[in-house]
């Protein structure tokens, strides 16, 4: 199996008769499907070129990276190549010099993007070709989506897929013309090296620019037409119902009966298609399709926790799985991962009732809380993969979470009292994780033998099943593992930690504010609402710019936990709006503090001004000044590992109308819905999330106002029955009482609503219309749950 470039293409193509959307797919793993180096081109190169030979050590002579903040441009920052960071510097200096211009596109925390560094970009005579007859710019994709999303759309249109490092050669007017992602140094038997691969381009450059030229124009207007999405000659979206049903329809010819997930391998958590089965679940939840769908999430939820894709030692979920099992990951820890399966697993717990579903959100925040959060409030965007097995050694994926016999026995010799047989802790755990001698990943998984002997811990058996084979109480192996497992974890503390991308994003930092929001609510734990408000804290404070109402996209940790921000700063895209507003209405129902509400509004008409497309519908995912020079202006039409901020903008435009009347916004929505009919049309598995928005917008919103004090016993009861209770197509509303109060101002009908004989009162509004006043949390949940 060859170390290949990417993770497997995003789907836009068939999989038993439609796609399955993976999305923004991160860097892969040794251990995905073997394929050699992507290499698409508008042109025919020529074959030629000799393999690149290694090159001595580097000098650590820093190059112009050195002054970045992103963490992914500081690994390059010693390199010997001439690097620019994205910008006009690059440009003037490829239309002066009349060079092609070569774009390198990763992050930080990218296992073949380390790869690529150690092997070319660190390599003298690679750059020298890159410094002497390219501009070679290198951008983080996690600040510059907007880059990203453009060059990936012409990479995965003319090859076979896309991922990370993407490798891209432009016009100096910033037209694509060849692209690819991971390139070995040398020549293969099947693959060309990147030294080869940079050769026949200069050449190419030099013999056939014109040529270069026209075909790189040709692509781009193609690829214009072919991404553009407007509302057109349409006047409404199409059947919800329709919609609904063929993407259950689609998911269901995808689902793995056995293991749960939507694919053999690599399989990914795809939060979205959980989200979207759970709501299918509710409005069909009389028919047999809707039990499926309600089995197929919760199984799939289940079989994820027991896997080697959730870290059973310090909990938190890596990126996804190299085979059909769940059992062994690419090991990295994504935030956006984390905030949306704390989500996912919430909700489990609502419509399950079952705490194995709250106990791993709980499990997912408390890694967060530990492992990914600033002191002042924010989340850090990601941990590593790769770490040295021990201090001094290279870097080997997976090394800080995998584990051998000998290092279990010496950790927990103890022995197991009333067990039918002999027995230590170590061999009660080793037995019920799956670990053997020889490890338990197979070679096909670890190409280059870094694993031999290891183990990922995986649950084998359930509790009881291990408990009947020792002769065990059930109880009794539930605390044995837990303390066996905790000593796991403090032995782990003293291995050599994996690097910790440590740049917020405000689009993942609102989707970890939406994470601690809904599970604090759906628990009743405030401690978990309180870090949803010390996130959304730490945005308004230091990722929002009050004089122009603007986010920003990043900020970074300085010295001695300082923030610090790039000048000039990077401000924020569509996604970072829409995770944001996304969160602080989440935050609001949580809290109900109407401040969080207040600014989501303000926010909403600032990406109302800045990304709306006001002839086609729908939001552009990036301002049209900040994307000034690239080819493409796109709109995602993808619900992937994160979903499309225009889905997210659809349910928060909804929520909006909800929570203040104003008709503006549901017309956006029914707009925005409209532009993207046909892309539903064509695949709704690939927008599962906008399906989900669509239902909710052709049925009734419930707005669910409970009149009392914030603080009061009986208000919080009743608050905390609404949350107990799965409703995805709502808003919670409190009202005090007070006529000057910001809510009372939006929705007038408010003030007609009074408390039942003092006490906290709850009504259910649908259609302009409301229940009878309910002061009994039984009786609203009965109502709110028939």
């Amino acid at each position: 199996m060859s170390h290949l470039s990417s993770p497997p293409k995003k789907h836009k193509g068939e999989h038993k008769g439609h796609s399955l959307p993976h999305g923004s797919e991160r860097g892969s793993s040794s251990r995905d499907k073997d394929r050699s180096a992507t290499v698409s081109s508008s042109v025919p190169m020529p074959a030629g070129g000799k393999g690149s030979h290694p090159s001595s050590a580097p000098q650590r002579v820093p190059n112009r990276l050195i002054h970045e903040k992103s963490p992914y441009l500081l690994q390059h920052a010693y390199n010997p190549v001439d690097w620019y960071p994205w910008g006009q510097e690059a440009f003037d200096k490829a239309r002066k010099e009349n060079k092609p211009i070569f774009l390198s596109v990763g992050y930080s925390t990218c296992h073949w993007c380390h790869m690529m560094e150690e092997e070319s970009f660190q390599n003298e005579e690679i750059g020298r070709l890159l410094s002497e007859d390219f501009v070679s710019v290198k951008v983080d994709r996690e600040e510059r989506p907007d880059v990203d999303k453009v060059y990936m759309t012409f990479v995965q249109a003319t090859s076979s897929g896309g991922g990370w490092p993407m490798n891209v050669w432009l016009t100096p007017n910033l037209q694509p013309f060849v692209g690819g992602t991971y390139f070995p140094p040398e020549d293969g038997l099947t693959r060309v090296g990147f030294r080869t691969v940079l050769l026949r381009i200069r050449e190419q450059w030099k013999q056939n620019k014109n040529t270069l030229l026209e075909n790189s124009q040709r692509v781009t207007t193609a690829l214009l037409a072919r991404s553009e999405i407007s509302v057109g000659d349409r006047q409404l979206p199409p059947s919800a119902a329709t919609m609904n049903n063929r993407c259950f329809q689609q998911l269901d010819e995808g689902y793995d009966e056995e293991y749960g997930g939507f694919a053999e391998a690599p399989k990914f958590p795809t939060p979205v298609i959980l989200s979207f089965l759970f709501s299918y679940w509710l409005s069909h939840r009389l028919t047999q399709d809707g039990s499926r769908a309600q089995q197929m999430a919760l199984h799939t939820l289940k079989m994820m926790a027991n896997g080697g894709i959730r870290d059973h030692v310090g909990q938190g979920f890596h990126r996804y799985s190299t085979d059909r099992q769940w059992h062994v990951p690419h090991f990295e820890k994504m935030l956006y991962d984390q905030a949306q399966l704390a989500v996912a697993y919430s909700q489990a717990f609502q419509i399950s009732g079952d705490e194995f579903y709250s106990d791993m959100a709980k499990g997912i925040l408390q890694y967060v809380a530990r492992s990914l959060s600033h002191r002042s409030g924010g989340f850090y965007s990601a941990e590593d993969a790769d770490s040295p097995p021990e201090r001094g050694m290279r870097p080997k994926e997976g090394a800080y979470y995998v584990w051998t016999v000998k290092e279990v026995q010496q950790l927990l010799p103890e022995p197991v009292l009333g067990a039918t047989e002999p027995l230590t802790s170590g061999q009660l755990l080793m037995k019920h994780y799956g670990l053997t001698e020889a490890g338990n990943i197979s070679p096909s998984q670890d190409p280059k033998g870094e694993l031999q002997g290891q183990n990922v811990l995986t649950v084998r058996y359930s509790l009881e099943l291990t408990a009947a084979r020792f002769g065990l109480d059930v109880e009794a192996v539930r605390t044995l593992l837990n303390t066996g497992l905790e000593k796991l974890f403090q032995a782990r503390k003293h291995r050599p930690k994996p690097h910790l991308d440590s740049k917020m994003l405000a689009a993942w930092n609102g989707l970890m504010v939406s994470g601690y929001a809904v599970t604090g609510a759906v628990l009743g734990q405030d401690r978990l609402i309180n870090y949803a408000t010390n996130g959304a804290k730490f945005l308004k404070r230091h990722m929002f710019d009050v004089a122009s109402g603007r986010l920003m996209r990043t900020c970074y940790t300085g010295s001695g936990g300082t923030v610090e921000h790039s000048n000039p700063p990077c401000w924020g895209f569509l996604e970072d709006y829409a995770f944001v507003v996304r969160g602080l209405l989440d935050l609001y129902e949580a809290s109900q503090e109407s401040a969080w509400l207040e600014w989501a509004l303000r926010l909403q008409d600032t990406q109302d001004r800045l990304f709306w497309d006001s002839q086609g519908g729908g939001y552009f995912c990036s301002e049209a000044e900040l994307g000034a020079g690239l080819p493409l202006r796109l709109k995602d039409d993808q619900d992937g590992a994160e979903p499309s901020a225009n889905s997210v903008s659809a349910h928060n435009l909804l929520r909006l109308h909800g929570f203040t009347g104003h008709k503006d916004w549901m017309d956006k929505c029914v707009c925005l819905l409209t532009a993207f009919s046909e892309r539903m049309r064509r695949v709704p598995v690939a927008l599962p999330e906008m399906v989900r928005a669509l239902s909710a917008q052709q049925q009734t919103l419930k707005q669910i106002v409970i009149c009392g004090d914030r603080q009061a016993k009986d208000t919080k009861a009743l608050v905390q029955c609404v949350h107990s209770v799965y409703i995805p197509n709502k808003v919670l509303i409190l009202a005090d009482g007070d006529p000057s109060s910001f809510l009372s101002r939006q929705l007038p009908f408010l003030s007609t609503l009074r408390r039942l004989e003092d006490q906290a009162t709850a009504y259910v509004c649908e259609n302009q219309a409301c229940s009878m006043p309910i002061t009994d949390p039984c009786e609203l949940r009965k109502l709110l749950h028939p």
